[in-house]
Formats: structure tokens, C-alpha cells, sequence
């Protein structure tokens, strides 16, 4: 980013401009990827508006599943994405993001989950399982 200074040392205001955009406040894409193990699991808090402060998941392993059928929610082993509407390089690159599509290990086998959580935003992956 330029400096926010003049050469002369008074304020610049084209970069004080870009500095108020509200886009700007949510800061970088966070790229949420499958962790190797829980160990390997990060997290990133960040400022947000207001003095609040975000969490931004970079590597996950597990999911909170909701189970329509049974009504319960359990947790799950992600494996990979099978499909990413927001972008197929994300598929490709096993990125998560809301509406993807997930291949999990659920009591020993695999299925399938749809993410409703933001990861990106909110630092957990929250999931409903596809019959």
C-alpha cells in the first residue's frame, strides 16, 4: 500500500479515500483449506468494524453436520470438495466456502454435506448433510 504521507508531509487523500471503503474492513480472503490433522488446525483473528474482532479459519478438519433425518448434529472428518459453485478452481485447490460441497467421513463411511457457515468469517464450518 502507498504512504498515507506527501512528500511534503501533509495527508494524502486519495489513499485516506480507499482506506474508508467498507470492503476494505472485512480484510483479505481467508482461503479456508483442509488441515493433514486436528493438530495442524489455524485460525486467524483479525479487527473488524466497531473494535470487533473476526475469526478467519485458514486450515479446518472437522465439520458440524446437521442430520435432517434424525434431527441431531454430529461432527465429521472433512476428505475433500467435490464442488465449489463460487469457483471450480476452489474445488481444485480444496477451498472452502459457503454452498460447497464436501466429501466427509461420517461413523465410518463417506457422504456428502453442503456448507452453510461462512468459514471465512466466522472460523468454523457448519454443514447439512445431503441424502
Amino acid at each position: 500500500m502507498d504512504s498515507k504521507k506527501k512528500i511534503t508531509g501533509g495527508k494524502n487523500s486519495a489513499v485516506k479515500r480507499m482506506d474508508k471503503r467498507l470492503a476494505w474492513k472485512g480484510g483479505e480472503f481467508a482461503a479456508t483449506g483442509i488441515a493433514a490433522d486436528e493438530k495442524t488446525e489455524k485460525r486467524k483473528t483479525v479487527k473488524a468494524l466497531g473494535g470487533n474482532k473476526k475469526v478467519k479459519a485458514q486450515k479446518i478438519k472437522f465439520v458440524a453436520l446437521a442430520d435432517p433425518a434424525t434431527k441431531k448434529n454430529v461432527k465429521a472428518e472433512i476428505l475433500s470438495v467435490l464442488e465449489n459453485n463460487a469457483n471450480r478452481q476452489y474445488t481444485r485447490q480444496n477451498i472452502i466456502t459457503r454452498g460447497a460441497i464436501l466429501k466427509i467421513k461420517l461413523e465410518g463411511k463417506e457422504a456428502k454435506a453442503k456448507v452453510t457457515s461462512r468459514p471465512g468469517q466466522s472460523g468454523t464450518v457448519q454443514a447439512v448433510l445431503i441424502q
